[in-house]
């Protein structure tokens, strides 16, 4: 079974958009000349793709599953020619990655910056989220590598086992904490203060937890979760929150004496760190670039 590339394109369109005259909009085409491609793809599949409501388009059994084939197919025929421009000097090649917060905060901009003055013409488009974002974003095509803790792999994406590292997070306070003056202190003793961390089931609340549990203690008094990184370094380095941080993510803060790690006898773990792709495809070429300079920079940091 052959399927022609640009009805795939309408097909994904109307998807996306959920009716046919957004879609049509969308392609620069008029909604008969829409319908009549997505009657053309139906008879390739030999069924019905779309039912057909007044509130809209929702795909059949046969149309769910063609979805992800469609939208690879698209996808990879778009970084083909994107490469093959990029090589001929005719476009510029785009690197499109997502990071967890402290991976966005240091070591890609660093990647970035190498890779972007070695290869001029590249752009480069980012996402900065928690893993189960950054995961959706690899498997649906929105970015091509995705950068986070170590975990095993899928049936849909793989690390790359030669771009690995590893940071420590600690339990992390403004400087001028009232915490910082008490002497000898205790993991137990941050219990009944203020934290402000990111949501549980992410992973650096459960790093945290395994901490706290490591030292028979029960969780502190989280009083604000949230996925804004930059909220949680105002809560913490302002607000008198404390937090749990890896290094690099509060680099920039550190140096400029707004916050930094509490001194705490066993208050801090280690966590290993990779790059991750798709199971199936190829890595675009620009992508291929940015794991380069990953790799480079990596090894400097084990």
């Amino acid at each position: 079974m052959t399927f022609d590339l640009q009805y795939l394109v309408a097909f994904n369109a109307i998807v996306s958009s959920g009716s046919l005259g957004r879609a049509a909009d969308a392609l620069n085409v008029t909604q008969p000349a829409l319908s009549r491609t997505i009657r053309r793809l139906e008879e390739q599949a030999g069924a019905p793709l779309f039912e057909r409501h007044s509130k809209g388009m929702q795909l059949t059994d046969v149309g769910r599953a063609l979805q992800p084939h469609a939208l690879l197919l698209q996808r990879e025929s778009e970084h083909a020619k994107e490469d093959i421009k990029a090589m001929l000097g005719l476009a510029k090649g785009t690197i499109r990655v997502g990071a967890v917060g402290s991976i966005a905060c240091l070591v890609l901009p660093l990647a970035i910056g190498s890779a972007c003055k070695k290869w001029p013409n590249l752009q480069v488009q980012i996402i900065e989220g928690v893993w189960d974002r950054l995961a959706d974003a690899l498997v649906s095509h929105e970015i091509d590598l995705a950068l986070g803790v170590d975990i095993e792999d899928t049936d849909e994406i793989v690390a790359v086992k030669d771009c690995r590292w590893e940071d420590t997070s600690y339990v992390v306070a403004g400087r001028r904490h009232p915490l910082r003056k008490k002497a000898k202190l205790k993991l137990a003793d941050t219990l009944q203060e203020r934290w402000a961390i990111l949501p549980k089931g992410t992973g650096p609340f459960e790093h945290m937890k395994k901490v706290f549990a490591r030292e028979n203690l029960t969780l502190p008094n989280v009083v604000v979760e949230t996925r804004s990184v930059t909220a949680l370094k105002s809560l913490i380095g302002r607000s008198g929150f404390l937090g749990w941080m890896p290094e690099p993510m509060y680099d920039a803060e550190r140096k400029a004496g707004l916050i930094d790690a509490l001194e705490i006898p066993g208050a801090s773990d280690k966590r290993t760190l990779t790059a991750f792709r798709r199971r199936a495809g190829m890595l675009p070429g620009p992508s291929i670039k940015l794991l380069e300079e990953l790799r480079s920079l990596t090894a400097q940091r084990l």
